[in-house]
């Protein structure tokens, strides 16, 4: 019981664990910053098609539920993407900060805030890691700093930095449990001969360690899914991407098997594919935790 409320423990297991999002994509041989480089298109489409504005709209309308107020506000958006939240952040009155390092979204994002006010969203091209935070003048520097989705939060450590930069909230989504992907489910039984099982992820970690440290925050967890049609090609090149994501040899075999399946399972030529999971949000005040160090 002792070892659950100890948080040097939880710190150094979520450090130390190699199913992390972070660690499955070094082991597979892709580099964070740039793992959307070649789906950047599809991505910024899917984020601004009229589905992508609604979620984007949900989690918009949860945080200022909360009491986040974005009218006048500083906003930090790491891992910006082509602003699936820099651009609605601005459109309601918020200077924003983006980070992004992967080119070919910082030039869609460039296109999307074109309809802006000058200078009212600043891109840093810069990996998170790198930035040293005291040193640009980051600490408490945002009224949000907002995290959605992104492989920087990957440790304790990481959480701490981003942390230091918020003056009154600061937001993280991550996936609750493995990305649930159905041309995966199906291909999954013929290249192991075993069904392919969802299992929770570190959000637990984030949550418990936010808790044993004393902050407050909101919690939200949602399941969420979203479908697209590829061709059978592109099918087949997603399917082989993801193989390796969990960290499954693809030879030319199996690239077979998988070809194959397609051909006699998608006539048509045609792949529709289910995609999604549950989804964990968080709300961190920090104007509370501030206050508590305060007095105490």
């Amino acid at each position: 019981m002792n070892e659950f409320f100890n948080a040097a423990i939880w710190e150094k297991a979520w450090k130390d664990d190699a199913n992390t999002v972070i660690s499955k994509m070094r082991k597979a041989g892709i580099d964070p910053s740039r793992s959307f480089d070649q789906k950047a298109e599809a991505f910024n489409e899917q984020s601004f098609n009229e589905e992508g504005r609604k979620r984007s709209k949900r989690i918009m309308n949860w945080l200022e539920g909360q009491g986040v107020r974005l009218e006048h506000a500083s906003v930090l958006d790491i891992g910006a993407a082509s602003g699936v939240f820099t651009v609605p952040f601005a459109e309601r009155g918020a200077a924003v900060t983006a980070i992004e390092t992967s080119p070919p979204l910082i030039e869609l994002l460039e296109h999307n805030i074109a309809h802006l006010t000058k200078h009212q969203v600043k891109i840093v091209p810069e990996r998170f890691e790198d930035i040293d935070v005291a040193a640009r003048g980051w600490n408490q520097a945002f009224d949000l700093v907002f995290v959605s989705m992104c492989p920087v939060v990957h440790d304790w450590d990481s959480v701490d930095k981003i942390l230091q930069c918020a003056r009154q909230f600061c937001y993280i989504s991550m996936p609750v449990n493995t990305h649930e992907h159905s041309l995966v489910n199906e291909i999954w039984p013929l290249v192991t001969d075993q069904p392919l099982h969802s299992k929770p992820t570190e959000m637990a970690y984030l949550l418990h360690l936010l808790y044993l440290k004393g902050y407050a925050y909101e919690s939200l967890i949602t399941r969420e899914s979203k479908s697209k049609e590829l061709s059978a090609e592109e099918a087949l090149e997603e399917a082989i991407s993801w193989l390796r994501h969990h960290r499954l040899p693809v030879d030319e075999r199996m690239r077979k098997i998988i070809a194959d399946y397609l051909e006699q399972a998608y006539p048509s030529g045609k792949v529709v594919i289910q995609e999604g999971g549950r989804f964990g949000k968080v709300l961190i005040r920090l104007q509370d935790q501030n206050m508590y160090t305060r007095e105490n």
